[in-house]
């Protein structure tokens, strides 16, 4: 767990009529700006800047660009870094550069327009499916990948044993990477939703990961900037403890996606891709 992911504030607590001083622990909210440079270019553009938890900021800008379809594999990326001095109270360090390689597909007078996004908000202005359909990587695996009813009943408990942050603060999302047994590969939070699933296609895209075999657990409700950059990422199961939207539903149908929403508690709705789990 990053040091920088949790701030301590002094509170009052209140139960009943009694009210008492006391200490408490929150999820950090902090600017990061990501700034890319292509080969030739003497200068880097400030392409986004989202609000998101400090921690894994580099995976977080790569799996920004991976669901953007800027980049496809570990070989588009020349280097990635943070930049610039502490800032603030905290002292973090809210600047990444992302020095990208002749294979990168980026154009920053099609992109920057998309790229303002905050803690609540995605891919604002992303308008069609044709536009996600221009981006989007090989046709994912239509086979099923063997995920029997009974374990997937079994992640959303696995997911929060593993929110390291959710447990000291209550205030994060988080995405999770599983096997079609069940095993956790990697859970990443943050106070953005969509902040916590670039993190973990990041950390997938930064380590040469297929993911065309597993499954991507979120702790909230499925919404569609979700399921692009799982799409994009080439996640061909993605599920959510909440709800999902109708955009969402019609993403994961119109590319094959499997999509499970409402999951806890030993039930689900199977919203797409039925076939992907064995019952």
């Amino acid at each position: 767990m990053d040091p920088q992911s949790i701030f301590e504030t002094d509170i009052f607590r209140l139960r009943g009529t009694e009210i008492e001083p006391a200490d408490d622990l929150v999820a950090v909210e902090e600017p990061l700006e990501i700034q890319v440079r292509a080969p030739g270019d003497t200068e880097w553009t400030s392409l986004s800047v989202t609000m998101r938890t400090p921690g894994h900021d580099c995976e977080l800008a790569a799996g920004f660009l991976l669901g953007e379809g800027v980049v496809r594999s570990p070989s588009d990326i020349a280097g990635v870094e943070h930049w610039g001095p502490p800032s603030g109270e905290l002292r973090v360090r809210n600047v990444v550069r992302v020095a990208l390689a002749e294979s990168a597909r980026f154009d920053a007078s099609l992109l920057r327009r998309n790229f303002y996004t905050t803690s609540s908000c995605g891919i604002c202005g992303k308008a069609s499916l044709a536009a996600i359909d221009a981006m989007r990587p090989n046709v994912l695996p239509q086979r099923p990948i063997g995920v029997c009813a009974g374990t997937l009943f079994q992640l959303p408990a696995k997911l929060r044993e593993a929110q390291a942050v959710f447990g000291c603060t209550g205030g994060l999302h988080a995405a999770a990477l599983f096997t079609p047994a069940g095993e956790c590969l990697a859970v990443r939070e943050d106070v953005g939703r969509h902040n916590a699933m670039d993190k973990l296609t990041g950390y997938a895209l930064q380590n040469g990961m297929d993911l065309g075999g597993n499954i991507v657990l979120v702790s909230g409700r499925a919404s569609f900037e979700l399921l692009q950059k799982a799409l994009l990422a080439g996640v061909p199961f993605l599920a959510a403890v909440g709800a999902p939207s109708s955009l969402a539903v019609q993403l994961a149908r119109s590319f094959g996606m499997t999509l499970v929403g409402f999951l806890r508690d030993g039930r689900c709705n199977v919203y797409t891709g039925a076939e992907r789990i064995q019952r």
